[in-house]
This record gives C-alpha cells, structure tokens and sequence, in this order.
C-alpha cells in the first residue's frame, strides 16, 4: 500500500517562509519579472534558500516542452519565445541581492535550436561583468556536445546535470526523450572537457527504487566524473503526478551520505527535503578541494 502523500511524516515539516531577507529575495525576483525553480518546482527549501538570501534562477520562461512525472513545472510549447532581456535581468536581481554564488537552470526547451544553451551562456557572461561576480553554477538538461560545449566555454564553476532516477525507473517516470544512459554521457563529456569545474547530479529516492539499483548508480556517476552527489525525497506535487511509494526515513539518508563519500564522492548532501541546489556554495567548495 501506498503512503498518503498528504500526511508526511514528521521530518518533512517545514518552517513557513518569512523574514527579511526571504521579503527582500521575493521583491528582487517579482520586480525583474523573473521565474525561479524554487517557485516553479515547489521546493520544500525555498524559505530556507531565500531568508539565507539565495535563490535558483529559472531561465527560458516557466513552460517545459517535455513534463516528466515528478516535476511539477508547466508543460507547454513555447512556441520558439526567447527574452532577450532575461540575462541581463538576472544579473541586476543577482547584484541587487548581493549574491556571492548565483545558481542557474532552465525549462527543457526542444522548440529552440540549441536548447536554449545559449541563454545560459550569455546569463553568466553578464554575472561575470558585475563589478563584484558571483560564484556560478548551471544545472542543464540534456545538452548534445556542441550545445553543452556553449555552456562550458562560458565558465560556470560548477556544471550539474541530474540523473533523477535509477535506470529501471527512468523510461517509467522521465520524458521519453531523456535517457539514464544519455544523462551519464552528459556528465561524462563535461568531466572529460578542458573545462575544469566541478560536476554534479542528483537523485530522488522514495519512487520505488531497490538499494542494489541506488548503488549501482552512485557507482555510475562516479564513473561519469560527478564529484557532487545530491539524494532527496520525492514529493508528489500533484495527484496527477507519479505517486510516493516511500517516505524515506532520515536515518536512510545519512547510511547512503556516508556510502557515497566512502565510495569517493568529494561532498555528498542527503536528506529527505534536500535538493540539487541546497547549500549549493557549501558543496561547490567542498567539491572543488576535496
């Protein structure tokens, strides 16, 4: 039997945003018309990221082309539409926000040439012109080599790309033009580049996946090159989306952190309301001297 994705246990609780600073975040996000993922995904972190004073810019608008099963962005067309003024607008929030590590991801966006890489791109070309730039991080979709390449040339410090699930799930609650063995090959090209950042990716865990499965993909991130490794509870945003098949108990969470730096992985963050972008300053660090 299912767990009821309405009662949660007690460790999924969260404080009700407010404060300061989380009021000052909101005011520079709303007054340059921007989109964050903390918003668009719901994220059970966006009181704690935004009163820390740090939020995860969503480029390319709100509406996805692909919708996967756990996500609970927009899924749309949209219809080539491109904001011309958005990297700009993201630097501005960024300064105005005083932010020393700027985060930075995107709607999948098939209806684009490049995917939209090259918004990504020109996002951290205008961070880079601030009279004091941020520390940079980008989790991008599936880029193809010459797409992922536009990025990477553009010098973010850290380059995630999640895996999500584990290989048996992923044909079952991905888009079906998403791949887990595609995803590795994206990690992969990026840690094999001359780039030199730092690599990331993330799984949810409570989607019906077996220890033996989450095993063999840390071992297959490793491989990939990823350094940074993400564990996190899935939570069902709707019912129309794909249901919690288990509320994954934090103690669970601290035996697979400890396997994965054990395994080799340089900063490991796991928890059950953790997210690819949580203390994401704290594990580029660790990331990039451990």
């Amino acid at each position: 039997m299912l767990p009821d994705p309405h009662r949660k246990p007690p460790w999924l609780k969260v404080k009700v945003a407010d404060g300061p600073r989380y009021r000052a975040v909101r005011h520079a996000v709303t007054r340059q018309g921007l989109h964050t993922v903390c918003q668009e995904a719901r994220c059970p972190n966006q009181g704690e990221c935004w009163g820390a004073g740090t939020a995860t810019f969503l480029l390319l608008g709100e509406v996805c082309t692909r919708g996967c099963h756990f996500c609970a962005v927009t899924r749309g067309d949209p219809g080539g539409a491109v904001d011309a003024s958005e990297p700009r607008r993201v630097a501005d929030a960024v300064h105005s926000m005083g932010l020393e590590y700027a985060v930075l991801t995107s709607v999948s966006r098939d209806d684009l040439p490049d995917g939209g890489a090259g918004v990504f791109a020109a996002t951290l070309r205008e961070l880079q012109g601030l009279a004091t730039p941020p520390r940079t991080e980008v989790l991008i979709p599936d880029y193809a080599r010459r797409d992922l390449d536009t990025v990477l040339a553009a010098g973010p410090d850290v380059l995630a790309h999640n895996l999500e699930v584990v290989e048996r799930l992923t044909p079952l609650l991905r888009h079906r033009r998403f791949g887990y063995r595609s995803s590795l090959a994206v990690l992969q090209r990026a840690s094999a580049s001359a780039w030199g950042g730092v690599v990331k990716s993330s799984l949810l865990l409570g989607l019906g996946e077996r220890e033996e499965e989450v095993s063999r993909s840390l071992d297959d991130l490793l491989a990939a090159g990823t350094r940074i490794l993400v564990l996190g509870q899935y939570l069902q945003p709707t019912r129309e989306h794909a249901p919690v098949v288990e509320y994954v108990p934090p103690e669970r969470f601290e035996r697979w952190a400890e396997e994965g730096r054990r395994r080799g992985f340089r900063y490991v963050a796991a928890g059950p309301l953790v997210r690819t972008s949580y203390r994401a300053a704290e594990a580029f660090t660790s990331g990039r001297c451990g």
